[in-house]
């Protein structure tokens, strides 16, 4: 299991590939392990990078009307 940063979205489509082929490991077994750490790397990714942002509900509302 090589583990390594995810710098881009090729490197995050393959972590989110081979999470899909590890993604019923048993509990305690590398492939568990290996999830666990895609699975953190990948939001962390995904939290920098395409972060969602707090919208204004009352300016939600308002540009409904627009």
């Amino acid at each position: 299991m090589l583990i390594k940063p995810i710098r881009n979205d090729d490197e995050l489509n393959a972590a989110f590939q081979r999470l899909e082929m590890i993604f019923q490991a048993e509990a305690d077994t590398p492939e568990a392990d290996e999830m666990e750490m895609l699975v953190n790397l990948i939001e962390d990714y995904e939290n920098k990078h395409y972060a969602m942002t707090q919208s204004d509900p009352i300016e939600a509302i308002n540009s409904e009307d627009n």
